[in-house]
């Protein structure tokens, strides 16, 4: 039995975190470039957390506030959790007030899912959450994720320009660093890249089912991690920017010390209307779905 998780010992730490360890991000997950969309005729300006651009929801997104425990199921079969959150119109800049739930459910078979949910209550808005979990299938505090292996589903990926916002075009993976379609280590390319992976994957086949996204395996631990998710993209981040972060048990974070697979739209969708709507009218609700499956290679 091993804490595979990056976290912290204290809510006050979860308070003060940058790196969004463990968080549900939104209203929008990821980068919105200029800070800026328009919807419905009426330009949004938004405030802006990452230079010029909105990163995660804007500088108070849903990472930074306190949600509440609606119910929870602590014994018998498929324990759970229900929290929630009330997104008031105008907050950071978005349109339109949002009621969100977050459900996790421990099944048998070594099974969590993730179910999200958000209801646009009087105006049309983006939605586009992510569980910003840190992985490190080895335990939370035995180094870096060079050595893990990585298989992602997807032939395509989203190319970003110098400040990690999408040009709006689809490149195939075949013949670049980004290429998991095979099980590859972590390290085994993260060189050719200047920081680490930090990019949006177009998952195959997706058709707003349950499709398998990725797995990870740790070939000393035997710790197999499946992902499956009903979302069209993940993100693959390994902590590029984290850097003397003091988490559980005192143990210090640095950077490649976990990976991140954060499933989710494109990220600018806002701003690019080639991709997938992430619009959100009043009477119809956002669904995503995550399903983490763990077992130890033979």
């Amino acid at each position: 039995m091993g804490d595979i998780v990056l976290g912290y010992d204290s809510v006050n730490d979860y308070k003060n975190d940058t790196s969004y360890i463990g968080s549900v991000v939104g209203r929008v997950a990821n980068r919105i470039g200029g800070a800026q969309f328009t919807l419905n005729g009426v330009h949004y300006k938004l405030i802006p957390n990452e230079g010029k651009n909105m990163l995660h929801g804007g500088p108070v997104g849903f990472s930074d506030v306190v949600w509440k425990v609606n119910k929870y199921k602590k014994d018998g079969y498929a324990p759970s959790i229900v929290f929630a959150y009330d997104s008031y119109d105008g907050e950071e800049g978005f349109p339109g007030a949002l009621r969100v739930t977050v459900t996790y459910t421990l099944y048998p078979g070594n099974r969590l899912t993730v179910r999200m949910k958000a209801k646009a209550l009087n105006k049309a808005t983006p939605v586009n959450l992510a569980q910003h979990t840190y992985w490190n299938l080895g335990n939370h505090n035995s180094g870096d994720i060079l050595s893990e292996q990585v298989q992602i589903f997807a032939s395509h990926y989203t190319p970003v320009d110098s400040q990690l916002i999408p040009t709006g075009k689809f490149a195939n993976v075949k013949g670049t660093p980004y290429d998991f379609l095979k099980p590859h280590t972590v390290g085994s390319r993260i060189n050719k890249l200047e920081n680490g992976y930090d990019i949006n994957y177009v998952i195959d086949g997706v058709d707003g089912k349950l499709k398998k996204a990725a797995v990870v395996k740790d070939k000393k631990s035997g710790r197999v991690m499946e992902l499956f998710t009903n979302q069209a993209g993940v993100q693959f981040y390994t902590a590029n920017f984290l850097k003397d972060v003091r988490g559980k048990g005192g143990y210090v974070y640095e950077s490649h010390g976990a990976l991140c697979l954060e499933t989710q739209a494109f990220p600018d969708s806002v701003n690019h209307p080639n991709f997938p709507s992430v619009i959100v009218y009043p009477g119809k609700e956002y669904k995503h779905v995550m399903v983490f499956k763990f077992s130890i290679s033979s």
